[in-house]
C-alpha cells in the first residue's frame, strides 16, 4: 500500500514532442492536476519522450517551445523529472556527468530534467496513487 496522499501522480511520457502530442497532453493534463490542489510525484521521460529534455530544440517562433514549457513548469511547481538514461543515451541525450563519462563534446539535457534509471520510475510508482502514460500513439 502506498503512503501518498490521495491523488498524487507519477507522468510518463513516451512521445517526442514536435512528433507526437504526448507532451503537449501531458503538460496540459499536468497543469489542471496541479491548478485542482493535486500532486505531482515526478514526470518520467521513457523512449523518444527524452527528447523533451533537450537543450537542442528550437522550434519556429511561432510554435510553443514544449521543452521550455516543462521545464517552467517543473520548476515551477517544485516537479522532479528524470529522463530515462538509457532512452537518453541511445537517442544522445547526455547530462554533464555522462558527457565526462563518454568522454564528450558537450551535455545537452535542460537543467529542469536529470537523467536516472528505472529505479525512479519505480519509486514513485509506489510512492503515487495514480499513474498516467502519455504515449506516442500509433
Amino acid at each position: 500500500m502506498s503512503d501518498a496522499p490521495d491523488n498524487t501522480f507519477s507522468l510518463v511520457i513516451t512521445g517526442a514532442p514536435y512528433s507526437s502530442q504526448a507532451p503537449q497532453t501531458a503538460l496540459a493534463f499536468a497543469k489542471a492536476v496541479v491548478d485542482s490542489g493535486h500532486l505531482i510525484d515526478r514526470v518520467f521521460l521513457y523512449g523518444d519522450g527524452v527528447h523533451l529534455a533537450s537543450t537542442l530544440i528550437a522550434p519556429p517562433s511561432d510554435e510553443l517551445h514544449l521543452p521550455h514549457a516543462w521545464s517552467e513548469f517543473l520548476t515551477e511547481h517544485k516537479v522532479p523529472a528524470v529522463a530515462c538514461i538509457a532512452s537518453a543515451l541511445r537517442r544522445g541525450l547526455v547530462n554533464q556527468e555522462e558527457q565526462d563519462r563518454y568522454e564528450l563534446g558537450a551535455s545537452n539535457v535542460l537543467p529542469a530534467f536529470e537523467i536516472a534509471g528505472l529505479g525512479e520510475w519505480v519509486e514513485s510508482n509506489v510512492k503515487s496513487t495514480r499513474t498516467i502514460y502519455f504515449h506516442a500513439g500509433s
